[in-house]
């Protein structure tokens, strides 16, 4: 027996790995994927998100791209994965993502093969959305007017496309690279960490998920996980993930605090 048979659970509840199903909808969450999305119908042109390490913004930008219907969106998801990014290969990146075929070898060749694509998309009665997540890493000016030239290219009703980005607060200061594009941000949120009570049904929800009903943790240890995690999801599933194990070596159902207080020690966290 392992500890997920000890805990009558399917699979893992608490893993880091983005996964759809595990999706909780949250009423932070919620008021940002509205926000985003009157952002993209109402051709506003540049969204941010902005939060700590682990809030869920890469889950939210997933989450985002899966609601967009693609008879009614033209969409796709970049994660910038190093600070080496160049403004050549971030075009050459959107135009690929967007259907693009035969990409041109010149920047200024790409950005007329990008109108010409917004404007098809447009015309089929479509919207062109691009997510980008960790954007904080382009500590660049001139990728930062290229964005602005891009939310240059206008139709009738707005802008041709609705770029939403996710980074790390930082973020704030790479569109401060350059001024005119920070003052064109239409929509921002910032996510936080959670509550104590959404917490709990964060947790419970995982668990739902992974096929267990039952009251796995104790209140008293939910209350220690949420104290020393202060909410955010990503401490909360590690925490989570540590209890299970531990608490199997210990045939402790359900999970109480004393474990969660010696994982926290481990992980060198500390109370709110």
């Amino acid at each position: 027996m392992d500890h997920l048979e000890f805990y009558k659970l399917k699979e893992s509840p608490f893993s880091n790995i983005v996964d759809n199903r595990y999706f909780y909808n949250n009423a932070q969450h919620a008021q940002a994927l509205v926000r985003l999305k009157y952002a993209v119908d109402s051709m506003k042109g540049l969204a941010v998100v902005v939060g700590g390490v682990g809030t869920g913004k890469t889950t939210l930008a997933r989450r985002m791209l899966n609601e967009l219907d693609e008879n009614k969106y033209e969409a796709a998801l970049l994660v910038v994965i190093h600070t080496s990014v160049t403004t050549d290969w971030l075009m050459k990146k959107i135009a690929m993502q967007l259907g693009i075929e035969n990409i041109a070898d010149t920047k200024l060749e790409i950005l007329g093969q990008l109108y010409k694509r917004f404007v098809e998309v447009y015309q089929s009665g479509r919207k062109t959305v691009v997510l980008m997540d960790e954007v904080q890493m382009l500590q660049s000016r001139e990728i930062m007017e290229e964005f602005r030239g891009l939310l240059n290219m206008e139709g009738p009703e707005g802008k041709l496309i609705t770029l939403v980005l996710f980074g790390l607060p930082e973020l704030d200061d790479v569109l401060a690279l350059d001024e005119p594009l920070k003052q064109r941000v239409a929509v921002k949120y910032k996510l936080t960490g959670l509550d104590e009570t959404i917490t709990r049904e964060y947790i419970r929800h995982r668990l739902r998920i992974a096929g267990c009903e039952e009251e796995i943790f104790a209140a008293a240890a939910i209350t220690a996980i949420h104290h020393y995690t202060r909410g955010v999801p990503r401490l909360i599933n590690t925490v989570c993930d540590n209890a299970l194990f531990e608490g199997f070596l210990l045939k402790e159902a359900p999970v109480g605090k004393g474990i969660i207080d010696s994982i926290a020690a481990t992980l060198d966290l500390k109370p709110a």
